[in-house]
């Protein structure tokens, strides 16, 4: 004979919760006597049905329909006349559920194309539009035309690069979020950690729109402006250097501009 630790072993196995033997068998624990009480009947309270004359007495009559005017009952006219139909008996109004508005998702605005480049420039910082989207080479226009702005500013004409250029957006495909508000977001936070590893900034230049909107979340009403970004300090906004090209008449406009921003970084530079 098995024992009882096996014996119960066995029955788990088999999903067997509760079990009584025939008969006394050897090394068995004691059973329980909750399990000997014979469950209580259900006693289901079920109404006899109504006799079939009381429910024979609860069907309204129909009454008979009338003969039509001037036919006689049991007449040929009076079989022939259609017979009245009985009236819709009027039924409770049903109210419609109303129906669920369509739900109105926000249109998801397309990313926003550009590449910028982070350099130094002794007390300033410069974040800058790349026209071809490549980095500036040596003999490029737009790099010659940085380097007489840098030298008007008496600042150091060939500027130190800080990392790669951020070009947007970061990824060709996927469901990733790549709008206006996430490239504000990157090139953002991008600027202020360059700016905590490089050191303090007497000032940022944002050169070229895409580095004032989403850089100065400012526009173009902000050209040739100071502005205060958070977490940035304080930013000067200048328009792009192939438009500073092609429109001489802003070249002067920025060298009047020069003249009241550039003493918050000549008083920094030392003599």
């Amino acid at each position: 004979m098995i024992e009882e630790a096996r014996r119960r072993a066995y029955l788990g196995a088999m999903q067997v919760a509760s079990w009584l033997p025939r008969v006394a068998l050897p090394f068995a624990a004691p059973s329980r006597p909750e399990l000997l009480e014979a469950p209580e009947p259900v006693v289901v309270d079920t109404a006899p049905p109504a006799p079939i004359a009381e429910r024979v007495r609860e069907v309204a009559p129909v009454a008979a329909p009338s003969a039509a005017p001037g036919a006689e009952p049991g007449s040929i006219a009076a079989r022939l006349m259609p017979k009245p139909t009985a009236p819709a008996t009027p039924t409770a109004a049903v109210q419609a559920e109303p129906e669920a508005e369509p739900v109105v998702r926000a249109p998801i605005a397309p990313p926003p194309r550009f590449a910028l480049q982070l350099l130094r420039a002794g007390e300033c910082t410069l974040l800058v539009e790349l026209p071809t989207g490549e980095p500036l080479a040596s003999r490029d226009p737009a790099y010659l035309l940085l380097k007489d702005l840098l030298r008007a500013a008496g600042l150091p004409d060939s500027p130190q690069l800080l990392g790669e250029p951020v070009r947007w957006p970061l990824f060709a495909g996927g469901s990733m979020d790549q709008g206006p508000q996430a490239a504000r977001e990157f090139v953002q936070g991008f600027v202020a950690a360059r700016l905590e590893e490089g050191g303090p900034s007497a000032c940022l230049w944002l050169v070229g729109m895409p580095a004032v909107r989403y850089a100065g979340e400012a526009d173009e009403e902000s050209l040739l402006r100071e502005l205060q970004v958070e977490g940035l300090g304080v930013a000067w906004a200048l328009p792009g250097l192939e438009r500073l090209a092609e429109e001489p008449t802003l070249k002067a406009d920025l060298w009047r501009a020069m003249r009241r921003v550039r003493q918050r970084w000549m008083s920094q530079i030392p003599a």
